[in-house]
């Protein structure tokens, strides 16, 4: 068995979301160039999933808040 990874994790910069299943606690992120970009396929998502906007990232750190979608907001 080998060492576990010591690297911290480095998000390229960009926007994020992440997708969820419905009543699901974890989900995957999705990397997104820009806003336009991300906020297209969080709508595409929102139809089947729970999306949270993460934000975006610069420099490995986060610039902006989540911010849960619901089905009826207007992105």
């Amino acid at each position: 068995m080998g060492r576990p990874p010591t690297k911290p994790i480095r998000l390229k910069n960009g926007f994020y979301i992440e997708v969820r299943n419905k009543g699901a606690n974890s989900g995957i992120k999705i990397h997104r160039d820009s806003e336009e970009k991300m906020l297209r396929a969080a709508r595409e998502f929102l139809k089947s999933k729970d999306v949270v906007i993460l934000g975006e990232v610069k420099d490995g750190k986060m610039l902006t808040e989540k911010r849960k979608l619901t089905k009826g907001e207007v992105i």
